[in-house]
C-alpha cells in the first residue's frame, strides 16, 4: 500500500525502520497501560456505553474525586529512607531547633583544640611510661611485619608502628592509669556511698571546667560523710585525678594520644557517649578507639554489642567536624534512632561551617591534605551503606523471606560500669523499651 513504508530486504539493516518499530511498541504499551488504568476495578460497575472524552471546560467544574488507589502490584514512590543517602545541598539553619543544634555542635567543636596546647602536651608526656609504650609498640610492629612477610613479598602489615604505639597506650591507660567511677568511695572510711543527686559546683570546680557535680553520702551509719564527684572537663586536672566515666576517659586518653604524636578526633554521640578516633597512616583512615572498653577498630560495638540505638555521631578535631554516624550505625532500620534535631541538609551546612572555621589558618598544603582525607572518608562511609544493603539482600532467599542469619562476627557487650548502671542506660546488650529514657552518664 502507498501509505506504508517499504520493507527493507531481509539482508539489509535499516535503522530508520527499527526506530519506527521501537516507537510504535512504546506507544502500544503506553496505550495499554492507560487503558488498564481507566478500567473500573469491579466488572459490575462497568458501563455498556462509552464515556465521552471530557473537555477542558467541563473538567474545571468537575467535582474533585479522591485518587484511585493503585493496584497491589503497581510500583510505589521511593520512601524517604531510600533517598537519605543521596547527595544533599547544604542549607543554613532557619528554625529554632536547627539553630540550637548548630550552637551545640559549634560549642563542642572547641573541645579538641585543647589537645594542641604545648604546656598540656608536656604534662601529658610526663605521666606516660614512654620506654614501656615504645617497647611494646616495637615488639608488636615487628610481629606484624613478620606476619606480612610470611604472606608474600608485596603484603603490608595490618597496622603501622604509630598504630602500635596507640594500641600499647590504650592497654596501659585502661589497665593501669585511669579508673572508672560508679559511686566514689567514702573519703573517710572508704565504705560505699549512695547518690543524692546533683549539687552546684564550687569556684575551684568551675575553674576545672566542672559544670556538674554529683553528691554522695557514705552508707555506713557511723560515718555518713559526704563525697563530691565533680565532672571535670579540664585535661590537666584529669591527669591528676585519673578517674571518671566515659567523658573523662575519652578526654584524657585523646590528649595522651596527641602527646605521643597521634592525630585524634573526639567523637560525640547524641545518646550520651563519647570516644576517640585516631588516624592511621598505614590504612589511610580514622580508627575507632574506646578507652573505657579497651576497644580498637570496633565501630559496631555500641549498636550490635551494647544494643544501643544511635542518631548522631559527630567527630571533632582541630581540622573541623564530620558526621560519622554511618561508621557506627550500619543498620539504620535496626539500630538507628530518629535524626530529628535538624534537616539533613542543615547538618551538612553546619559541618561545612565548622570546617571553614577550623581550617581558616591552615596552609595550602595542609588544606589540600584534609580535603583529600574528607573525600576518602566519604567514600568509606558510603561503602558501609552499600555493604549493609548487600548484606540485607543476601539474607533474603528466593521466596522473598529473610533467611536464617549466618555466622556473623560477635560484638561484645559493654564491660565498663556497674551492671545495674549499664542496664539502666540500655547498654547491657539488649534494647530498652522505646518509651524508656536511659539515664545520663552522670547518673
Amino acid at each position: 500500500m502507498a501509505d506504508q513504508d517499504p520493507q527493507p530486504p531481509s539482508d539489509q539493516f535499516n535503522p530508520h525502520h527499527l526506530t519506527q518499530q521501537f516507537e510504535q511498541l512504546l506507544r502500544t504499551r503506553r496505550l495499554n497501560a492507560l487503558t488498564d488504568r481507566g478500567r473500573p476495578r469491579h466488572p459490575a460497575q462497568a458501563s455498556p456505553y462509552p464515556s465521552p472524552t471530557p473537555s477542558r471546560q467541563s473538567s474545571l467544574h468537575a467535582p474533585h474525586l479522591p485518587p484511585r488507589p493503585a493496584p497491589n502490584n503497581a510500583p510505589t514512590l521511593p520512601s524517604y529512607s531510600s533517598l537519605r543517602n543521596m547527595p544533599k545541598i547544604p542549607s543554613p539553619p532557619q528554625d529554632a531547633s536547627s539553630l540550637r543544634f548548630r550552637n551545640l555542635l559549634i560549642s563542642l567543636s572547641s573541645n579538641p583544640t585543647a589537645y594542641e596546647n604545648p604546656g598540656l602536651l608536656d604534662e601529658a608526656l610526663a605521666v606516660i611510661p614512654l620506654e614501656r609504650i615504645y617497647g611494646e609498640a616495637e615488639d608488636e610492629s615487628q610481629l606484624l611485619q613478620a606476619k606480612a612477610a610470611s604472606i608474600g613479598p608485596n603484603a603490608k602489615p595490618e597496622w603501622g608502628y604509630q598504630d602500635c604505639v596507640i594500641r600499647a597506650l590504650l592497654k596501659w591507660f585502661k589497665r593501669t592509669f585511669f579508673s572508672f567511677v560508679n559511686n566514689p568511695p567514702c573519703p573517710v572510711c572508704a565504705a560505699p556511698t549512695v547518690a543524692l543527686g546533683m549539687t552546684p559546683p564550687t569556684a575551684d570546680e568551675k575553674a576545672g571546667s566542672a559544670t556538674r557535680v554529683e553528691l554522695y553520702r557514705c552508707s555506713a551509719n557511723e560515718c555518713r560523710a559526704f563525697e563530691r564527684f565533680p565532672r571535670y572537663g579540664d585535661v590537666w586536672i584529669l591527669l591528676q585525678t585519673r578517674r571518671g566515666r566515659c567523658g573523662e576517659w575519652a578526654n584524657c586518653f585523646s590528649m595522651l594520644c596527641r602527646a605521643v604524636g597521634g592525630r585524634v578526633r573526639w567523637v560525640w554521640n547524641a545518646e550520651d557517649h563519647v570516644w576517640t578516633e585516631v588516624y592511621s597512616e598505614q590504612q589511610k583512615r580514622w580508627v575507632h578507639v574506646d578507652a573505657c572498653e579497651e576497644a580498637w577498630d570496633n565501630p559496631r560495638l555500641y549498636t550490635e554489642g551494647w544494643g544501643k540505638k544511635m542518631s548522631y555521631c559527630v567527630a571533632f578535631s582541630p581540622d573541623g567536624a564530620t558526621d560519622v554516624t554511618r561508621r557506627y550505625v550500619r543498620d539504620a532500620a535496626k539500630h538507628g534512632a530518629d535524626r530529628n534535631r535538624c534537616p539533613e541538609e542543615v547538618l551538612v551546612w553546619i559541618m561545612d561551617e565548622i570546617k571553614k572555621i577550623r581550617r581558616e589558618n591552615l596552609s595550602k598544603e595542609d588544606r589540600r591534605r584534609v580535603i583529600i582525607e574528607d573525600h576518602r572518608e566519604e567514600k568509606e562511609l558510603r561503602g558501609y551503606v552499600v555493604r549493609a544493603l548487600a548484606a540485607e539482600i543476601g539474607r533474603i532467599n528466593l521466596s522473598g523471606q529473610p533467611s536464617a542469619p549466618g555466622d556473623e562476627q560477635k560484638v561484645p557487650a559493654r564491660v565498663s560500669g556497674a551492671q545495674a548502671w549499664r542496664e539502666a542506660r540500655g547498654e547491657a546488650g539488649h534494647h530498652p523499651p522505646d518509651n524508656d529514657q536511659p539515664p545520663r552518664e552522670g547518673q
